[in-house]
C-alpha cells in the first residue's frame, strides 16, 4: 500500500512539473510584436510561462527538425509546419492569420502601385528582398518576381539577378539590438526598394518616418498564409487562444487579416 502512495505521489509530482513547465514558442519574425502582445495576454489569463524565440521560418523548422523542444510552431507559410506533420510532429496544420506584401522605398523613390514594376526594373535601382527558403518573406517576393514575368518578358529573370538577399538567412547581418530589421536595411541605404510583408513595412514606418509603404498593384499582389502546428499537445491551449477572438482582435491591431 504504502508503495502504491508513493508510487501515485511520485507520478502526480511529475505531472505537475511537466503542467507547470513554460511552453516553448518559436514563431516567425514578423510576428514578433503581435504574437509578443498574444503570450503577455495569455500568460496573464492562464498562468502559463511561455518562452518564445522568433526568426526566420524555414530556419526554425530545421532548429525544429534537428530536435529543439518546441511545443507549438507559428510559421509565416503553410509548407513549413507542413513538412514538421508529415514527418510525424503535430497532426493538424491551421491557418491562424493572413499577410501582403508591400514594397518598402526611399523618400526619394518616385513609387506608385503603377510605377513599381518599371521602378524595380531600373538599372539604378537597387532592389531588396529576404532570403528565400530561409524565409517565407523572401519566396513571397521571388513569386512577385514570376507574376511580373506575365507584364513584362523576361523580368522575373532579370528581377533574381539583380535582388539583394539581405534579411532572414542563416548568415544575414543582424540590425542593432532593438531596431527593426527593415527600417536598418533601409536606414543604411542598403536598398532603394525592398519587398516585405505590409505588417513589417508598418513597423519600419515608425522607425524611419519618411519610408514609403507602397502596395502591390493587382497584377503582383502575393498573400502569404501563416500556419500553427502543435507539436506538443500541451500548446493546445495556447493555439486555441492564438485563434480566439481575443488573440485574432490582438494580430488584426498589427496589420494581420483573419485566416482565409
Amino acid at each position: 500500500m504504502k508503495k502504491s502512495l508513493l508510487l501515485i505521489s511520485l507520478l502526480t509530482s511529475i505531472g505537475c512539473a511537466m503542467a507547470n513547465e513554460p511552453l516553448e514558442l518559436r514563431a516567425a519574425g514578423s510576428l514578433k510584436a503581435a504574437m509578443g502582445d498574444i503570450v503577455q495576454a495569455f500568460e496573464k489569463d492562464r498562468g502559463q510561462t511561455v518562452v518564445a524565440q522568433f526568426g526566420p521560418s524555414g530556419l526554425l523548422r530545421e532548429r525544429i527538425e534537428s530536435g529543439e523542444k518546441v511545443d507549438l510552431f507559428a510559421s509565416a507559410n503553410m509548407k513549413h509546419p507542413q513538412t514538421l506533420m508529415a514527418k510525424g510532429m503535430g497532426d493538424k496544420v491551421q491557418p491562424f492569420a493572413r499577410n501582403q506584401l508591400c514594397a518598402l522605398a526611399q523618400p526619394e523613390i518616385s513609387l506608385t502601385p503603377a510605377t513599381l514594376l518599371e521602378r524595380m526594373l531600373s538599372a539604378d535601382v537597387r532592389v531588396g528582398t529576404s532570403t528565400p527558403k530561409a524565409d517565407p518573406s523572401g519566396d513571397y517576393a521571388f513569386r512577385v518576381f514570376e507574376l511580373a514575368e506575365t507584364v513584362t518578358p523576361g523580368a522575373e529573370a532579370r528581377l533574381k539577378t539583380k535582388a539583394l538577399q539581405l534579411t532572414g538567412g542563416p548568415n544575414s547581418a543582424k540590425p542593432p539590438k532593438g531596431v527593426n530589421p527593415y527600417a536598418h536595411v533601409m536606414k543604411t541605404r542598403q536598398a532603394d526598394i525592398f519587398l516585405t510583408y505590409c505588417t513589417n513595412g508598418r513597423l519600419a514606418s515608425k522607425e524611419y518616418a519618411e519610408l514609403q509603404l507602397v502596395p502591390l498593384p493587382d497584377n503582383l499582389a502575393v498573400g502569404a498564409d501563416y500556419g500553427l502546428l502543435v507539436i506538443d499537445g500541451r500548446a493546445r491551449a495556447l493555439a486555441d487562444y492564438i485563434l480566439s477572438p481575443a488573440g485574432q482582435a490582438i494580430l488584426s491591431d498589427y496589420g494581420f487579416a483573419a485566416p482565409r
